[in-house]
């Protein structure tokens, strides 16, 4: 009888074994199912390799045009290069009338029209990126001058390498009123690293055509 009693207290505190068996079940169908979610995912997720859009692109601080010069074209990563310096403004970049700060520095800047997705070209003839779907109009530093483009035109972060390509400390790309800031150009830059797999949407600003009233 005391057996019994003892049998029956140990059954009321403990589990049994097919209880055993379904939270062992139940513990592997869960690691199983983490598992395959970690490998889903890593599948999915893009892999971008240097060079190759969507990753990083470097490039010589060589191909980095003059002051406020025509923008390098860097095909394979959908991008333009450009360096801007309105203190030396020219016909290619001026500061605005509603432009209170100088823009100074590097940008890289996607070379893909805000509009509706074509591509750009830049027109030497008229010292401006035109898209030649539409007809929007952009200056060298990718601000719209003329619609129907809806904003101005999308920037790249990117940084300044050294000569072993180590980041230059404070040369990262930095927001300003949420879009990317040109980054001035260190004395000791060899090369540009230009990430491809961040960008930054361009600013609903004021088109330059209508401040300037010259809208051909």
């Amino acid at each position: 009888m005391a057996n019994a009693a003892v049998s029956a207290e140990a059954k009321g505190g403990g589990i049994s074994r097919r209880e055993f068996l379904y939270y062992i079940w139940g513990a592997s169908i869960a690691l199983y199912a983490a598992q395959f979610t970690g490998l889903l995912v890593w599948f999915l997720l893009p892999r971008f390799r240097e060079g190759e859009f969507g990753g990083k692109f470097t490039i010589s601080i060589d191909e980095l045009p003059a002051v406020n010069a025509e923008p390098t074209n860097v095909p394979a990563g959908r991008f333009w290069l450009v360096n801007l310096d309105t203190r030396q403004g020219n016909e290619l970049m001026a500061k605005a009338p509603d432009e209170s700060e100088e823009i100074v520095g590097v940008a890289a800047i996607y070379k893909v029209c805000t509009h509706l997705g074509c591509i750009y070209a830049w027109t030497p003839a008229n010292n401006r990126f035109e898209c030649p779907c539409h007809g929007s109009k952009y200056r060298l530093d990718g601000r719209r001058i003329e619609s129907p483009a809806p904003r101005s035109l999308d920037r790249f972060s990117m940084e300044f390498l050294d000569a072993d390509k180590n980041p230059i400390p404070g040369t990262q790309s930095e927001l300003v009123n949420d879009f990317i800031a040109p980054v001035p150009l260190p004395d000791n830059a060899a090369f540009i690293s230009v990430d491809t797999g961040d960008r930054i949407v361009g600013p609903r600003q004021c088109l330059l055509g209508d401040l300037t009233q010259e809208c051909p």
